[in-house]
């Protein structure tokens, strides 16, 4: 049946257009994990980015209705899989809110050096892979040589290099062995000179600054309006860090430590002295900055480490004893908030009385910091993505759980 442009039945579509749907990942080296961005393109131009979430659902909340919290340890690990002595110690400190316990001084010092030092090989692997997303493979390298150092004195101390299950409801499931601390030391010692090749690598590469710097800019209206926290919201120069704001279960870890919460205001940073100034192309709470933080992070957090291995040796007692299996828990229900490598990693718990939670649930840091990848990638260009995201440091694993 022939027709004609004035017969109605003809509908005329306008299809001269460049835009075109993307999609980066989610087998995607530069999306850190299973994530998937739709990306609607024109020509160079990115217009609209939008995250897919789910490819690592494991059901872990659900799962941790049907076991005891000290059954649960293992599924934290999982989470955020790159530090894994923070997760175990978001949840202990949770069960132990609950049941109104408090770890023995030894305890909370061996805390702090384990949870600060996982933050150091976290950051080493977001400043590594960040630099290969942006196309450096060295900095991978020289990031993953001194992890593999953390990861074993990781190993020495729980017998595993990734999942942990080693601080727990009650202290940790066994006491730093004889020399562990030497040995931290002397990992501290030779690691600290080296963060200045870093510093060489990527932090004033003038490749790197053009590829991060004015890239990505999130404002701190932005980032608090999103509920981003951690590097991510003091990259934006939000100074707001729980180990120092957080509830009193948590900050009592850190009573005595020395340290500043690293943000920048009336523009510098605390920690300004023998480190790299910020470069007139970078603008606050951009990719730049999301990633300098990081660095001194890790500077912060070796000077939490040497303070809290001074404490350990002089504390008196044992490192706390892992409560049973079968530990009945109170009626009640609790929620807390700790400051992970990635921001504020929260569980949530609810007791019937009996050693098996009613509910659990996690809030994920990083769930809300990829929420804002849209809003910080509309009108960028498509080579600017992969330095947007890889600026947020996600884990998928704490996202979808």
């Amino acid at each position: 049946m022939s027709t004609t442009v004035d017969d109605p039945r003809v509908i005329e579509f306008d299809v001269r257009t460049d835009e075109m749907l993307v999609n980066m990942g989610p087998q995607h080296p530069s999306t850190h994990g299973v994530l998937r961005l739709v990306l609607r393109t024109d020509g160079e131009i990115v217009s609209e980015v939008t995250p897919h979430l789910g490819y690592l659902h494991r059901c872990a909340e659900k799962i941790g209705e049907n076991l005891t919290p000290r059954q649960w340890i293992p599924y934290t690990d999982r989470m955020d899989y790159l530090a894994g002595m923070n997760m175990n110690l978001g949840w202990a400190l949770t069960v132990e809110k609950l049941m109104k316990y408090e770890p023995p001084e030894k305890g909370r010092h061996l805390r702090v050096v384990i949870s600060e030092m996982g933050r150091i090989a976290s950051h080493l692997v977001g400043m590594g892979a960040y630099g290969l997303d942006l196309g450096s493979f060295s900095p991978f390298l020289y990031a993953f040589r001194e992890r593999e150092k953390i990861l074993d004195l990781f190993e020495e101390a729980c017998g595993a290099r990734l999942t942990y299950s080693y601080l727990t409801p009650g202290g940790a499931t066994a006491d730093l062995p004889v020399g562990w601390v030497e040995k931290c030391e002397d990992f501290l010692d030779q690691f600290e000179p080296l963060i200045a090749e870093y510093h060489a690598l990527l932090t004033t590469n003038s490749i790197f600054i053009k590829r991060t710097a004015g890239i990505g800019i999130m404002s701190p209206e932005m980032a608090i309006n999103y509920g981003t926290s951690g590097p991510v919201l003091r990259g934006s120069g939000v100074s707001h860090d729980l180990r120092r704001d957080g509830e009193e279960i948590y900050t009592a870890m850190y009573d005595g430590y020395a340290f500043e919460v690293i943000a920048e205001q009336d523009g510098h940073y605390p920690k300004d002295h023998s480190y790299p100034a910020i470069p007139q192309e970078a603008v606050l709470g951009d990719c730049w900055h999301r990633f300098y933080v990081r660095m001194l992070e890790v500077i912060q957090s070796i000077d939490l480490v040497r303070q809290a291995i001074e404490r350990y040796r002089t504390a008196e007692g044992d490192y706390g004893e892992p409560m049973k299996l079968n530990t009945k828990l109170p009626k009640g229900e609790v929620y807390l908030e700790t400051e992970a490598p990635r921001g504020q990693m929260g569980f949530y718990l609810v007791s019937d009385g009996s050693a098996i939670p009613w509910r659990v649930r996690a809030r994920s840091s990083c769930f809300c910091n990829l929420s804002v990848t849209a809003e910080l990638s509309r009108g960028c260009l498509l080579a600017d993505v992969p330095a947007i995201v890889g600026s947020l440091d996600v884990v998928m694993g704490e996202i979808d759980r």
